[in-house]
């Protein structure tokens, strides 16, 4: 599994729309400075997507994040790739026994494919979009993520990439 985290916030992501002619589309921008926090990991041979939203980053959401994941495969043993983020390393971190941490190069998040989930995300359900509150993100956040949970095989275009496919393939034939 890869794993990864985002920040998603009561800022507006205007971008151009389509409208019958003569009509022009009018979008609402906002600015606001209230944030909060998808964790997400997927399966890239299944494209199984598992996420949690939670206040913020640190290592204890980490740490809920990982248990969930345990709970979730109770019986699996998961290499989950994570990049290097300061709480990804932090010492109080503890992997539950079914997790190994396997960390990317740092500064390397094109090698993340859960990078692009987010942009699916953002590009899907959030352009366009002004929430009233931070519950209102949260509810339209937490939709996203189940539209993504339950359609494993958009999630699999987008995350099962050759050079890590290719790398799983050679692995299992040592």
């Amino acid at each position: 599994m890869f794993q990864d985290e985002a920040r998603f916030g009561r800022i507006s992501d205007v971008r151009r729309c389509w409208a019958p002619y003569p009509i022009r589309p009018l979008c609402q921008a906002m600015l606001t400075h209230e944030y909060t926090y998808a964790y997400g990991a997927v399966d890239i041979c299944t494209g199984q997507f598992d996420s949690l939203i939670l206040p913020h980053v640190n290592t204890e959401c980490m740490q809920v994040f990982l248990d969930e994941v345990s709970k979730r495969y109770p019986g699996e043993r998961i290499v989950m790739v994570i990049d290097g983020a300061g709480w990804h390393r932090s010492g109080k971190l503890k992997a539950p026994h079914n997790i190994h941490l396997l960390q990317l190069p740092p500064y390397a998040p094109e090698l993340n494919p859960v990078e692009h989930i987010w942009d699916e995300l953002r590009e899907k359900f959030f352009h366009n979009s002004v929430f009233a509150s931070l519950d209102a993100l949260e509810r339209h956040l937490e939709a996203g993520l189940l539209s993504l949970e339950q359609h494993s095989e958009v999630v699999t275009s987008i995350v099962s990439w050759d050079w890590i496919m290719q790398a799983l393939i050679t692995s299992f034939m040592k």
